[in-house]
C-alpha cells in the first residue's frame, strides 16, 4: 500500500510555474468554471469532509499566500513574470518557515472541517427551499 508522502503533491509548491505554465492554468480554469458539471461537482466536494492530505495541502497553500502577501501586498497587481520571481523569492526565503507553520495551520483546519461541512450544508437546504 502506497503511504500518503508517495501520493501527495506538496513538493509541487516548492517548484514555481513559469509563464506559459501560468496561461495555460488559466486558460483551462477560465473554461472549466463555466461548466455545469465542474459547478456541481464543485458543489459535491465541498459537501464532503476532506482527507488529510487535501486539507494539508489547502494550509500549505494558505500559508504561502500568507508570507507572499506580507511580502509583497500588491501582489495581485503585478505582471505575471514579476508573480513567477516573487514567488521564487517567497519560497527561498521562507520554505521552511511556510512548511512549519502549515502544520498548525492543518491541525487548524482539521479541527474547523466539520463545522465548515454542516455550514455549508445547512446553506444549500436553506437555498433549495
Amino acid at each position: 500500500m502506497k503511504t500518503f508522502s508517495e501520493h501527495s503533491d506538496l513538493e509541487e509548491y516548492k517548484k514555481t510555474a513559469d509563464i506559459t505554465q501560468r496561461r495555460k492554468q488559466a486558460r483551462r480554469m477560465r473554461l472549466l468554471s463555466k461548466q455545469s458539471g465542474f459547478k456541481m461537482k464543485k458543489k459535491r466536494t465541498l459537501m464532503k469532509v476532506r482527507d488529510v492530505g487535501k486539507i494539508t495541502k489547502s494550509a500549505k497553500k494558505q500559508t504561502i499566500k500568507m508570507f507572499r502577501n506580507k511580502l509583497y501586498p500588491n501582489y495581485n497587481d503585478m505582471s505575471i513574470s514579476a508573480k513567477v520571481k516573487a514567488d521564487q523569492i517567497v519560497m527561498q526565503r521562507f520554505g521552511q518557515k511556510i512548511d512549519k507553520i502549515a502544520k498548525r495551520t492543518a491541525m487548524k483546519l482539521r479541527a474547523a472541517e466539520p463545522e465548515r461541512v454542516k455550514k455549508f450544508r445547512a446553506s444549500q437546504q436553506a437555498a433549495d427551499k
